[in-house]
């Protein structure tokens, strides 16, 4: 279960079957992250794009859009989680806003590079993930203008992580859950990905 946070759906708590094998951003965390994407970066909600990657069950994705987010981009491996995001949004009222894929995000990354860009993306990858993979992740959102000038990436990962990179701007930590902020990369080409990337894990 997990708690719309603030918005046209504010206080709404949506829960997921009891099989689902989701980790949720806690509302504590998602709280947190919202304010400083709203107070720190100064984002309008109503007037962004979103890409969420690894959306699990939609806390994030359904966060955007109760605040007023008519673009989201919601990517998600597991089919019964993609079904479950689509079928909330559009109990919700959102199905116009929330826009499901169901598959792989390093897959959905390579296919769409050059597509579109985003004001901001947000991964949350399993905790499981390895340095590499979180490597690959970071070069493919960065290096491929996923995220528009003046966006942010942000990534949501374990606390024991700790990430190094010229676009690093800031990490904030709630518990074992941190959120890194990163700034978008001006010069964004495939042929310089992981050129400037060190991860100390």
């Amino acid at each position: 279960m997990y708690r719309i946070i603030s918005g046209r759906w504010k206080s709404k708590r949506i829960s997921a079957p009891k099989n689902f094998n989701v980790r949720p951003t806690t509302d504590f965390a998602k709280e947190a992250l919202f304010s400083i994407i709203e107070n720190r970066f100064n984002i309008d909600m109503t007037a962004s794009s979103v890409l969420d990657l690894f959306a699990g069950i939609g806390s994030v994705s359904l966060e955007f859009a109760s605040r007023g987010c008519q673009d989201v981009t919601s990517v998600e491996l597991n089919a019964k989680h993609a079904a479950f995001i689509s079928t909330t949004a559009a109990d919700l009222e959102m199905a116009l806003q929330v826009n499901v894929q169901r598959g792989d995000v390093f897959d959905y990354l390579k296919k769409n590079r050059g597509r579109k860009s985003y004001d901001i993306v947000m991964a949350d990858p399993p905790f499981d993930t390895d340095a590499k993979k979180y490597a690959e992740l970071i070069d493919w959102v960065l290096n491929n203008a996923y995220v528009k000038p003046g966006g942010i990436f942000i990534l949501e990962h374990q606390s024991r992580q700790k990430f190094e990179h010229p676009n690093l701007l800031d990490t904030r930590k709630y518990g074992n859950v941190s959120f890194s902020f990163y700034s978008a990369n001006m010069e964004a080409t495939e042929e310089t990905a992981g050129e400037n990337l060190t991860i100390n894990p």
